[in-house]
C-alpha cells in the first residue's frame, strides 16, 4: 500500500506550506513510504484528489486545500484529521497501517478519560516563579519553589497575589 500525499509544490501560503511540511517531516521520520503527488504542476493529480476527497469533507467552497492524504484510492483525510491522529499517537490508524513491532500506542490514564484530573493552586508574587514537576498524574511544587515560597512570605504580606490554576 502506499500512502500519498497531495501537495502543491508552488503554494502562496505559508499556512499550506508549512502544514505539507508538517506532514511529510513526520512520515519521514516514522520511516512510512509516501508519494508526493503535486497538485500545481499536474492536473491529472489536481483532478483525481478534487474527485476523491468524499462530499462531506470538503469545504464549503468545494475545492480542497493541499495537503490530502490518500492511502492509495482510500481517503485519510486532510491536515487537520492528521494532526488530531498525530496528537492521539493514532498514525498508523489514521492511515490505514498496521503498526511496526515494538510500537505501542501510549495508554491514558483512567482519570484523564473521565476528565478527572489534579488540580493544584499555585502562588506567585513579584520576583516569583513557580515550578511544578508532573508526577504520577498530579503536580508538585520542587523543593526550590518550597524554600523560595517561605523566603517570600515576608515580603508579600500587603501583596495580592495571582493564584492559578493549573490542570495537567
Amino acid at each position: 500500500m502506499v500512502i500519498k500525499v497531495f501537495l502543491a509544490s508552488s503554494s502562496g501560503s505559508t499556512a499550506i506550506k508549512k502544514k505539507q511540511q508538517d506532514v511529510l517531516g513526520f512520515l519521514e521520520a516514522l520511516k512510512i513510504e509516501f508519494a508526493q503527488l503535486d497538485i500545481a504542476s499536474n492536473e491529472e493529480n489536481r483532478m483525481w484528489m478534487r474527485q476523491n476527497v468524499p462530499g462531506d469533507r470538503k469545504p464549503s467552497n468545494g475545492i480542497p486545500l493541499p495537503p490530502q492524504i490518500f492511502n492509495e484510492n482510500d481517503y485519510c483525510g486532510d491536515y487537520d484529521t492528521f494532526f488530531d491522529a498525530k496528537e492521539e499517537n493514532a498514525v498508523y490508524e489514521f492511515l490505514g497501517l498496521t503498526p511496526p513491532p515494538g510500537f505501542k500506542k501510549e495508554s491514558i490514564p483512567e482519570e484523564e478519560q473521565n476528565g478527572d484530573s489534579d488540580m493544584v493552586e499555585e502562588e506567585e508574587g513579584p520576583g516569583h516563579t513557580a515550578e511544578a514537576k508532573i508526577t504520577g498524574g498530579g503536580l508538585q511544587k520542587t523543593a526550590q519553589d518550597e524554600a523560595s515560597e517561605e523566603g517570600e512570605e515576608s515580603e508579600d504580606q500587603g501583596e495580592e497575589k495571582d493564584k492559578r490554576v493549573i490542570s495537567p
